[in-house]
């Protein structure tokens, strides 16, 4: 199969999006397929790697992003699908099915759309609260639902705001975790209680839930520092409500090895955001034998499938600082060992081998193992 995988907000540091998409691809090519992605840039390239064809369309920045670019040039995109031909057209946002799907139908073209946001979660903290959100978002999803050939949602959080349209459409395919890169570090010890927080510091993700977290556990005397990886548009005021505390902030990371070893070096992950449709953050911590602290909301929790691979809290600062306590009180051998076991559940060979299922239905092809 010729497979295209679409996608907006995908820059050099994007998060979950852009690992995702680039773990599966070669996961597509592994298992002998043809790949092609096609993405906003800041000019049209047409380039072949490895890792399968990609093409770059020049996009304008959408504001307030923090430097994420949208596909807006419709005629431009649907020129280069002619061109490309694919056999299955994954679309990873919500954004281009309205435009999409017309060009698909027209040309036979199985569109899945792979969700990577659930709406009335991602713009809870961007509209006012007079505003009929979840009215709002459930009108969205039915005509996605109508629009799209299949759906391939990550958790139950996700599949969620689709399963009242109609299951026929709906797969669910969780994420993946790099085992090799992202795996446990021997312990060093010491009376710092180390804290990493992996995120894009954006309101959806509510960062300074962490930051808050931190303060709460040195009222309490417990000596924590925190590590804040990611980069984003709250980045500043997160600095400068940070002042006086104990907060490295390392920005993006982009060599992945390096981002295991940081993650493999604390000895609890903060995962605060209510909005996670999968938390690949909060796997990649497990993975590396972390456990974790999440909300209740969101669908973080749904990976805490050990005792003390993590703990759901209500998300508040000083719910994430008793997850943190109590996580503390597990031997740490013990820690390490479940959340490890936790992670060893989502390799990605599975996400992959889900979604070139969900593929072989759509296209009526018979998939060979």
């Amino acid at each position: 199969m010729r497979i295209v995988q679409l996608a907006n907000f995908y820059t050099p540091v994007s998060g979950g999006l852009r690992t995702c998409v680039e773990q599966t691809g070669r996961g597509y090519i592994a298992a002998g397929h043809e790949r092609v992605t096609l993405v906003p840039g800041t000019e049209d390239r047409d380039i072949t790697l490895p890792d399968g064809r990609h093409l770059t369309v020049r996009s304008p920045l959408l504001p307030g992003t923090g430097g994420y670019r949208v596909l807006t040039a419709r005629t431009r995109v649907c020129e280069l699908l002619d061109r490309v031909e694919p056999d299955v057209l994954e679309a990873n946002d919500k954004l281009s099915i309205g435009w999409l799907s017309p060009w698909a139908r027209r040309r036979g073209v199985p569109l899945v759309l792979v969700s990577h946001e659930r709406i009335n979660a991602i713009l809870r903290t961007r509209v006012p609260r007079w505003f009929p959100l979840d009215a709002a978002a459930t009108s969205v999803n039915r005509r996605l639902h109508r629009l799209v050939d299949h759906l391939v949602l990550t958790s139950a959080f996700s599949a969620a705001e689709f399963s009242a349209f109609g299951l026929s459409k709906i797969h669910r395919v969780p994420l993946g975790v790099d085992l090799d890169t992202f795996r446990p570090a021997p312990r060093t010890g010491g009376d710092q209680v180390r804290l990493v927080t992996v995120s894009r510091l954006s309101r959806e993700k509510h960062p300074e839930l962490s930051v808050e977290a931190l303060r709460e556990l040195r009222r309490r005397g417990v000596p924590a520092t925190l590590d804040v990886i990611g980069t984003g548009p709250l980045q500043r005021r997160l600095v400068k409500s940070a002042e006086g505390l104990p907060v490295r902030f390392l920005g993006h990371v982009a060599e992945r090895g390096r981002l295991a070893e940081l993650v493999a070096g604390a000895d609890v992950s903060l995962s605060p955001s209510p909005a996670e449709t999968f938390g690949l953050a909060t796997l990649e911590s497990l993975a590396c034998g972390v456990p974790v602290v999440v909300p209740s909301k969101g669908a973080a929790g749904e990976l805490i499938l050990r005792p003390a691979a993590g703990r759901v809290t209500d998300g508040t600062p000083n719910g994430l600082a008793d997850g943190v306590e109590a996580l503390l009180a597990e031997p740490a051998e013990r820690r390490q060992a479940d959340a490890r076991a936790v992670g060893e559940q989502f390799p990605w060979s599975a996400t992959v081998d889900g979604l070139l299922d969900v593929f072989a239905k759509a296209t009526g092809r018979e998939r060979v193992p």
